[in-house]
């Protein structure tokens, strides 16, 4: 490893004194031990029994209250859980320091085996969005529809406004910004990451700016913080320099279930003129356009998302059946192009790539 290189921290190792993430009224949160990651997984009781199970996937530097407004508004159509990937939110860092899009999504297969919930309505949103297109492509049986908000996919000219998020995995430049920026309020720095992922942070609650202070200062007190977020974005830079079987815009192309693309037209993290690619990519997708949103659509416009999907619930019903014949039939061939491991997921060098979403 270099001298730029910031160091692995073992998950054993970091049990800092640190203040307990927020659970929203009505959430729950616990914890799940899996081989090789520890996962914190919120949730939503549903509202009856019986509803048909959804998964959300957040994006770098995010966590699953990214999804609690989104939950809260769909707690009477599926049965909700949101997921903090390893090093984010309540979850540590992974045993192996692999925080690469494949990493991710080894750790979301692992627990959806694991649960025994599948197939699942499956969100993502930027990094999550790339790791859920991964998942659904190489376990489709594990996925029902795709919900994409923003997804982090590889773009020939990303945005000025995203190029420091794809520095941050450069090795030595975290431990630079760190001490750039150590006089920085939280306040400050919560401000930058809102200006930067909301279409107007106006539309922020005071008592949402509050949390998110709050949830920032205790994520700076946790050792592994930096290298979570620089670990991600490498991973996220690297996955978009894959070719082949492992290109996510490849893989893209092989997910087979009903898919909901959402791009916000303020977004200055993802182009809003990849829209169209994606739509032209995923077999079976519709657009949601939002020109007044920004990177992260499910927080500004919860209600439409929500909208919007209950309207891809009615088409599945109508054709369920014939699109689960399709996802089953495909699963053998996605994973053994893909080369897969015992997971599911490609292997190969490929991490995770780059998005600054809010805490995303």
């Amino acid at each position: 490893m270099s001298s730029t290189e910031l160091p692995f921290v073992p998950a054993t190792s970091v049990l800092p004194e640190v203040v307990r993430v927020r659970v929203a009224e009505g959430e729950r949160l616990r914890s799940v031990g899996l081989p090789g990651v520890t996962l914190s997984i919120r949730s939503r009781p549903p509202a009856r029994a019986g509803l048909p199970p959804a998964l959300y996937v957040h994006g770098l530097g995010g966590s699953s209250q990214n999804w609690s407004a989104l939950m809260a508004e769909l707690e009477g159509v599926v049965d909700c859980e949101a997921v903090d990937l390893p090093g984010f939110g309540d979850s540590p860092p992974p045993d192996d320091g692999d925080y690469s899009v494949t990493g991710h999504a080894r750790a979301v297969i692992r627990y959806l085996d694991a649960a025994a919930r599948g197939p699942v309505h499956l969100f993502g949103n930027s990094l999550g969005g790339a790791v859920a297109t991964r998942v659904s492509a190489v376990r489709p049986d594990l996925v029902r529809t795709l919900t994409l908000v923003s997804p982090a996919l590889p773009e020939l000219r990303v945005q000025r406004t995203a190029v420091p998020t794809a520095l941050l995995g450069v090795p030595g430049v975290a431990a630079l910004f760190t001490r750039l920026s150590k006089d920085w309020t939280v306040e400050q720095r919560v401000r930058g990451v809102m200006a930067l992922c909301y279409g107007d942070p106006e539309r922020v609650s005071p008592e949402g700016f509050q949390h998110a202070v709050e949830e920032l200062e205790r994520r700076l007190r946790l050792p592994y913080f930096w290298d979570a977020m620089a670990r991600s974005a490498r991973g996220l830079v690297n996955a978009y320099t894959l070719g082949g079987q492992q290109g996510l815009w490849r893989q893209a192309e092989r997910v087979l279930v009903p898919t909901l693309l959402i791009y916000g037209g303020r977004d200055q993290l993802v182009g809003y003129r990849m829209a169209q690619k994606a739509a032209r990519s995923f077999r079976d997708s519709r657009l949601l356009s939002l020109p007044d949103a920004g990177h992260v659509a499910m927080m500004e416009y919860p209600d439409m998302v929500a909208g919007r999907f209950r309207e891809l619930l009615a088409e599945v019903g109508a054709l369920g059946s014939v699109r689960g014949a399709d996802a089953s039939g495909g699963t053998g061939d996605a994973v053994s192009e893909a080369g897969a491991d015992n997971d599911g997921t490609a292997t190969g060098g490929d991490a995770a790539g780059a998005s600054a979403d809010t805490g995303d």
